[in-house]
């Protein structure tokens, strides 16, 4: 390969991200994009740092060159108030997953919810639409849930540890998409009971917090289940999901497709998703990482 080909440097921010799958991903699509593509990780564990050291980490990163930055739990919400543009994605969901640097402005987009949906489409194409049950509405769930309306789900019901985040993002989603397609849940179990999909966006069931993200028995055969954590990419809600008969669907499409829209967003070029897909399962099970990046 020619010494003179282009460069580009991009990152991750989150926490407890130093196994991701994402920098190998994008390098290895670079390589074979004839790009000299260099993605670092910028963990804030190790760092001893929190959200709050965004503004400090955006100006360092925008010092230092890097084209973009991926952006990952805790900091999908977090990083809003310190950009200059939004796209309309990412303004309507409140949460931004992609941030573009380029001619000193900061852009944030969200790919989550487009990765998430192509994952569907591919793995669950001929799923049952009527009602879905989602865990999480944080800044993944934003978007998870919003990709599940535009795929024709006809109601969302979101279950979260915090109810008011819950209530802000249904009523977010009912403004987009029409009244009724989306509310809070106040019985889980006869909202599960009731339910064609179960979805889960929260932490529960990565190695570092282990178990089911709800009591096993509110499963039935009759779900499906879908999963955004890819770290372990069979989790324990996946296991005991086909245990009992339910068609699942594991993180590792949402991780990569979310990964091509950003891609193309850091290089301007169309990356390949079926190489994507490829280089993702080569690259094995590391044995801790944030959900989809």
């Amino acid at each position: 390969m020619s010494r003179d080909r282009r460069s580009v440097l991009v990152g991750l921010i989150g926490s407890g991200i130093q196994a991701s799958r994402t920098p190998p991903m994008h390098e290895r699509e670079g390589e074979a994009q004839g790009l000299r593509l260099i993605y670092r990780t910028i963990d804030l564990v190790p760092l001893g740092l929190g959200a709050d050291a965004l503004p400090d980490l955006l100006t360092a990163a925008e010092r230092m060159g890097f084209a973009g930055l991926n952006i990952t739990h805790p900091c999908k919400q977090a990083v809003l108030a310190h950009l200059h543009e939004l796209s309309p994605d990412a303004r309507a969901l409140g949460a931004v997953n992609t941030v573009v640097l380029r001619d000193g402005k900061r852009t944030g987009h969200n790919t989550d919810w487009w990765g998430y949906a192509e994952a569907f489409r591919r793995g669950l194409p001929d799923a049952a639409l009527g009602r879905a049950v989602q865990l999480g509405a944080g800044g993944a769930g934003a978007a998870v849930a919003h990709a599940l309306l535009t795929l024709g789900i006809g109601e969302v019901i979101l279950s979260d540890i915090d109810p008011a985040r819950a209530d802000t993002v249904a009523a977010s989603l009912c403004d987009r998409f029409g009244a009724g397609r989306a509310r809070a849940s106040r019985d889980l179990a006869a909202d599960v009971a009731a339910a064609d999909g179960l979805v889960h966006c929260t932490p529960t069931g990565m190695d570092k917090y282990p178990g089911l993200p709800l009591p096993a028995e509110l499963l039935h055969p009759r779900l499906w289940v879908s999963e955004i954590v890819y770290f372990p990419i069979e989790t324990a809600l996946l296991r005991e999901a086909r245990r009992i008969g339910c068609r699942t669907l594991d993180g590792g499409g949402m991780a990569v497709f979310q990964a091509v829209e950003a891609f193309r967003l850091f290089t301007g070029l169309a990356p390949d998703p079926e190489r994507m897909l490829r280089h993702f399962a080569e690259l094995g099970r590391p044995k801790d990482s944030a959900a989809a990046a």
